[in-house]
């Protein structure tokens, strides 16, 4: 659980793609320590982005953070190299299960620890506790990632960030592709790192329903800004998510395709 103190704090970004298209327009949000921030919001909204320009990944896509900053552990991180700061505790999980997929599971795994260089005792440990935590993996840790399903190759990435011994997981789309059951499973399992071994995490998600649900707080993006921000459990209860992104509102069920955007931006922003 969150014990108050910021963590991460990203103030009034803009990231700008090829020096031309500006995809981020001064974001800004928080993540406390020890807490679960979800991420909402459309595909194209700029969440992927969100969660690279804090892990500095921007740069292996022609983007860069052109206006704001970005504090970690009260540090200006923006200038880090990634791998700085993958030693610092923050480790971004990508969208679409990657995996080294012609190596085993328990080999996907090791990677993930490299941080660690020959502490041979630390990384067993840590290989014991994600298998602790995803006991399927240790299952299945002879088998080749990409022979594996899709929910057996998140759990391999996930884990994988595990091994680094993370302050702060930036979890992209962890949802996606996979059936509700699984999606519940791995959503609990993020919730008992949270609360059992202290890891924050950054979720970005197009899933809100299940998001809010393990959040404590959540932000909205829309077209790159912050169209709305609030406690997970007020914001599953705004008129507009539940409207938009819970598929339902007072009377007759409603989607995006439904929806004027005008309208949509007039309210939240009004």
């Amino acid at each position: 659980m969150s014990n108050g103190e910021k963590l991460l704090v990203v103030n009034n970004i803009e990231v700008i793609y090829d020096h031309v298209i500006l995809v981020l327009r001064g974001v800004s949000l928080e993540v406390t320590e020890g807490g679960i921030i979800a991420l909402l919001g459309a595909n194209g909204a700029g969440k992927t982005t969100t969660l690279k320009a804090i892990s500095n990944l921007l740069g292996t896509e022609r983007g860069e953070v052109t206006k704001g900053d970005i504090f970690y552990e009260t540090n200006r991180v923006q200038a880090l190299n990634p791998s700085e700061l993958v030693k610092r505790g923050v480790i971004q999980v990508m969208e679409g299960r990657h995996c080294f997929e012609h190596l085993t599971v328990e080999e996907n795994l090791l990677t993930g620890a490299y941080t660690r260089g020959g502490d041979r005792r630390g990384i067993a440990n840590a290989l014991e506790l994600v298998y602790g935590y995803f006991p399927k993996l240790k299952e299945r840790s002879k088998a080749l990632a990409g022979y594996i399903s899709g929910g057996e190759q998140q759990m391999t990435a996930i884990g994988r960030a595990l091994m680094a011994k993370p302050k702060l997981i930036l979890l992209d789309e962890p949802s996606m592709g996979l059936a509700p059951q699984l999606v519940e499973e791995i959503f609990a399992i993020v919730a008992r790192l949270n609360k059992d071994e202290g890891v924050s995490f950054l979720l970005a998600e197009q899933n809100a329903t299940v998001a809010l649900r393990y959040a404590d707080y959540g932000y909205v993006l829309e077209n790159g800004r912050v169209v709305l921000d609030g406690v997970a459990k007020d914001l599953a209860e705004h008129e507009d998510i539940k409207e938009f992104y819970l598929g339902f509102s007072e009377g007759d069920r409603a989607s995006f395709r439904d929806a004027k955007h005008y309208r949509r931006r007039k309210r939240w922003l009004g």
